[in-house]
């Protein structure tokens, strides 16, 4: 796996200005947190919004959410100071954006404060089935091929974070969310314990250790970052395999996180998968799998993964 990736020059300055403004109670932070729908959006800015009513702060808070947005496009706004007076953010005053899902973050990127304005973002790609032109490996998608470097233009601070493979290395992808929050922390002015007691309150009991954990690398993280000059680096849409190349499909789903609501087998362009007796997705036709990942994409409980093994590998995989 690779490592997680910076995209700027950091600017220590403004964070630090941030949190000074913060604790003075000179003015209202902004915060903007933007994703696609069952990534954790609102969780995010829920423990925001706690962190900072505890803290004495008024907090207006203003989102868009729900069932009809799972898989779509879901963002927050969290404003809070000595006095706020209208809980959404104009364009071009967002203090801090914390994106979940890359082309959202881009998507999002006017509303930042030109010259001072941080960016978090997860290199997370999850691409809309109706972008793929092709559903075989190496067919173009209708999707945003912007760099992290073409990004440094438009922010003061920003940090392109592969929090997505962070979590994973956790064994729980579903703590990303809290890698960000993480990442956001040191942009803010309170003691990491008091993040960590608010996100202990919002995460599942049982998840309370890893996410702790996700928490403390996210930060750890951009400390890190910003104490090293970065290196520019690669496109974050990697360049995929000619369409013709040799590949294997392999989905790996868990049981444990299957909810039986049939969103997977009803949306699979191939026909690939059905329910069992347990109710439980399965692939009833691996041949069929082009790896197109719409069931990946839309599975709301995350219960899916599929994986592309190109060339040699995919050959060698193939004769065991």
């Amino acid at each position: 796996m690779s490592d997680p990736i910076t995209t700027v020059a950091p600017d220590v300055a403004t964070s630090e200005s941030v949190a000074r403004k913060l604790e003075a109670g000179q003015d209202t932070q902004n915060v903007l947190i933007v994703g696609v729908g069952g990534q954790g959006v609102i969780m995010v800015s829920k423990v925001l919004a706690q962190l900072a009513q505890t803290h004495g702060f008024q907090v207006k808070q203003s989102e868009v959410h729900g069932m009809a947005k799972r898989g779509g496009s879901v963002f927050s706004h969290v404003r809070f100071g000595r006095q706020v007076w209208s809980p959404t953010i104009p364009k071009g005053e967002v203090d801090i954006l914390v994106a979940l899902e890359w082309a959202e973050g881009l998507r999002w990127l006017p509303y930042l404060k030109p010259g001072s304005g941080i960016f978090f973002c997860d290199t997370k790609r999850i691409v809309p089935p109706f972008s793929c032109l092709n559903r075989r490996p190496g067919a173009p998608m209708r999707y945003s091929r912007e760099t992290p470097a073409e990004v440094i233009a438009h922010v003061g601070e920003g940090h392109a974070i592969d929090a997505t493979e962070m979590a994973e290395r956790l064994g729980n992808d579903r703590a990303a969310n809290v890698v960000l929050l993480g990442a956001l922390s040191t942009a803010l002015g309170f003691a990491v314990a008091d993040w960590e007691d608010t996100v202990a309150k919002f995460v599942p009991k049982k998840t309370v250790p890893v996410n702790l954990e996700a928490f403390r690398r996210g930060r750890a993280w951009v400390d890190e970052a910003r104490e090293h000059t970065p290196v520019m680096e690669a496109p974050v849409t990697a360049t995929p395999a000619p369409a013709d190349a040799d590949y294997r499909v392999r989905l790996e789903i868990n049981p444990a996180w299957c909810k039986s609501c049939d969103i997977c087998v009803k949306m699979c362009p191939e026909h690939c998968l059905r329910l069992n007796a347990d109710r439980i997705a399965e692939v009833a036709a691996p041949e069929k799998c082009t790896g197109c990942r719409v069931c990946e994409w839309l599975c709301p409980d995350f219960a899916i993964r599929v994986h592309v093994d190109h060339g040699a590998a995919a050959i060698q995989e193939g004769a065991r």
